[in-house]
């Protein structure tokens, strides 16, 4: 009895280099999606994650931004750019998503404003909304949320279905989720009935 079935909705905290190698041609045609969003001069906040990682990295050279970040990785891939400003989050680190958390990082958010959250997650639940695996990266990707004008998910199609133990907010809360070709027609209407916009890559 038991064990984890190929249905499982629940999702697992793998490493993040484990992750890179999971669906890697779907993350980085998410990620240039992505960047295809920011304006000269943009304020953003990048969440951690593997695919928010793809866009990071395909960002074009000589794009003038102010980043703040979460990653590790994010902020050592953005800081080689001299036309971007790059502001690292500092706090607890959470080793398997090369990221921090917690009360420190939370009160450092609470001092800006961005024009756009680009924040990766666990699992997209239509009922229960988005989720990561852990409790602590929920609440400060809810911080966030509260800090930005407007919220862009990328997330990969087997991120559907799936539910993490830590609840970031409902689907009304996101204006735009970039995914790919994976995903049924059947979410994309959910999705498009709350307001979200969808992009398929």
């Amino acid at each position: 009895h038991g064990g984890a079935t190929i249905n499982n909705p629940y999702t697992v905290d793998r490493p993040v280099n484990e992750k890179e190698k999971i669906q890697s041609t779907e993350k980085n045609k998410i990620g240039l999606a992505a960047v295809s969003l920011l304006n000269e001069n943009d304020s953003i906040v990048i969440a951690s994650g593997t695919t928010v990682f793809y866009f990071a990295k395909n960002i074009p050279s000589g794009t003038t931004l102010t980043v703040v970040t979460s990653a590790l990785n994010v902020a050592l891939e953005l800081m080689r750019e001299p036309s971007i400003e790059v502001i690292q989050l500092g706090g607890l680190l959470r080793k398997s998503s090369s990221s921090v958390m917690g009360s420190y990082a939370e009160q450092v958010l609470g001092d800006f404003f961005f024009n756009k959250l680009f924040l990766g997650v666990d699992g997209i639940d239509l009922d229960y909304g988005l989720t990561t695996t852990n409790a602590m990266e929920a609440h400060l990707n809810r911080k966030m949320i509260g800090a930005s004008q407007k919220t862009i998910v990328l997330a990969d199609s087997t991120k559907f279905g799936k539910r993490g133990f830590g609840k970031i907010c409902g689907l009304e809360e996101i204006d735009h989720i970039i995914t790919d070709k994976g995903i049924s027609e059947q979410i994309v209407k959910h999705l498009e009935s709350l307001g979200v916009t969808v992009t398929i890559v």
